[in-house]
């Protein structure tokens, strides 16, 4: 079985489990955060939470893509938003940002191409191009969605103080050593930013 889909087995096994125990004050510090910038986390959560109710609801997850089974399954282990990007649809460098409400987003309805714009005030994640996530870490856009085709990519893994430090460094250990088995010969960085 594919390191991704083991991780994503044994992820999905540990938020049945109740695993980790300080899973559910770090998600209320999440809505906390979505409802100061105007969001509504009953209806668009932070990706951690959207992941861990699928997982509490269906009992599993599946794996459609080695390289988002493995981040997804950090998220759910560490009950922290985990984004992982194409960084070569980037324009520019990504930044964090309060929208205007002008910028053009790039997602799917139903199926098919469709481009939004946030609300004023949201905050977003982008690029001289666009938006790339929406509502800090609910949406990721088309354009710079990642596949374990892709040859450079980043990841952020995004913590509040409820998350115990440890942890953080733990659920980046997880990623980049299943990474490193994924593609031997993988070149990273890693930073810590306190923000």
């Amino acid at each position: 079985m594919p390191v991704g889909e083991i991780a994503l087995k044994e992820a999905c096994q540990a938020v049945l489990n109740g695993q980790p125990a300080w899973a559910q004050a770090h998600i209320d510090a999440w809505n906390a955060v979505f409802k100061a910038f105007g969001a509504k986390p009953k209806r668009t959560p932070c990706s951690a939470e959207a992941l861990r109710k699928r997982v509490l609801k269906d009992g599993t997850m599946a794996a459609l893509d080695p390289v988002v089974a493995l981040y997804n399954a950090v998220s759910l282990r560490y009950a922290v938003p985990v984004g992982g990007e194409n960084s070569a649809a980037y324009y520019g460098s990504p930044r964090l940002v309060f929208a205007d409400g002008s910028e053009t987003f790039d997602t799917l309805k139903e199926g098919q191409p469709v481009t939004e714009s946030p609300e004023p005030g949201e905050v977003i994640w982008r690029d001289d191009r666009g938006v790339t996530c929406r509502r800090w870490n609910w949406r990721q856009g088309v354009r710079t969605r990642l596949s374990a085709s892709d040859k450079t990519m980043w990841f952020i893994l995004e913590s509040l103080p409820e998350m115990p430090v440890d942890e953080l460094y733990a659920a980046g250990n997880m990623l980049t050593d299943g990474l490193e088995k994924m593609m031997p010969g993988l070149r990273f960085e890693s930073t810590l930013m306190d923000v």
